[in-house]
């Protein structure tokens, strides 16, 4: 079953703008996530989808195949379904394009997952809380699962709600990383699928799925990787590869 990567990857982002040719390290953003990506066994394909020729020209230059889309795209899922309407695939990962720590293993981990998954057309990524102040940053993804592995809710808020919150070390808390594998077919007709109330309440795709009445898979890994939102997250990008390094 042929497993096709997509990064979508935008240069006008809101809250920092071009970030993903942001300079971590000597290489831009972008490059650091199709470097990790393109670590995957599990991958046969890999593209950046993008709307910028400056995108484009930058990733190029790398040696990243690349998909241009419409600058009408209003989210990363809409860019990876235009990058993929006419390619030939069982299953699209959308790997977002400000994750510059993401790992070959997380990507081959939720190709497999979903490969083996009957009941729900759509894998994502989990991993443990550890530190207790992430709980209160809303753009740290919080998701509570069933005993499947199915997810229940995302939210940016703290879920669940702990009346004992001096207990934090003994409730396991999850948040959500920026990547999906979905099966192609599905992927098609979700731009079908009406946007949902939570989704617009909490601006978060993923809702329009449960919403919906479809199930998440979740996986989980003890993989650290930081998504890239702010001035912020990129310095502490680049502390945390400076001490890797060492």
């Amino acid at each position: 079953m042929k497993a096709i990567g997509v990064i979508p990857a935008r240069y006008g982002s809101t809250r920092l703008k071009a970030k993903v040719l942001a300079d971590i390290l000597g290489k831009p953003l972008i490059q650091h996530v199709w470097e990790g990506a393109n670590r995957s066994k599990y991958l046969d394909d890999l593209y950046v989808a993008t709307d910028d020729e400056r995108v484009k020209a930058v990733c190029e230059g790398f040696g990243a195949k690349v998909v241009m889309t419409s600058p009408e795209c209003q989210s990363g899922s809409d860019r990876v379904i235009e990058a993929v309407k006419d390619l030939n695939a069982a299953h699209v990962l959308n790997i977002q394009g400000d994750e510059p720590l993401i790992d070959g293993s997380i990507i081959d981990g939720l190709i497999g997952a979903l490969r083996k998954e009957k009941e729900a057309p759509v894998a994502t990524v989990i991993k443990p809380i550890v530190k207790e102040e992430d709980l209160d940053n809303p753009n740290i993804v919080k998701v509570v699962i069933d005993r499947k592995g199915y997810a229940l809710y995302f939210s940016r808020s703290t879920i669940p709600f702990n009346r004992e919150a001096a207990k934090f070390s003994t409730l396991t808390y999850y948040k959500h990383l920026g990547i999906y594998a979905y099966q192609k077919s599905f992927l098609m007709s979700f731009k079908k699928l009406p946007r949902s109330i939570l989704e617009e309440t909490e601006k978060l795709e993923q809702l329009r799925v449960l919403e919906a009445g479809y199930k998440i898979k979740t996986t989980l890994t003890d993989k650290e990787t930081l998504s890239v939102d702010t001035a912020e997250d990129l310095d502490k990008v680049k502390a945390f590869l400076r001490k890797v390094r060492k």
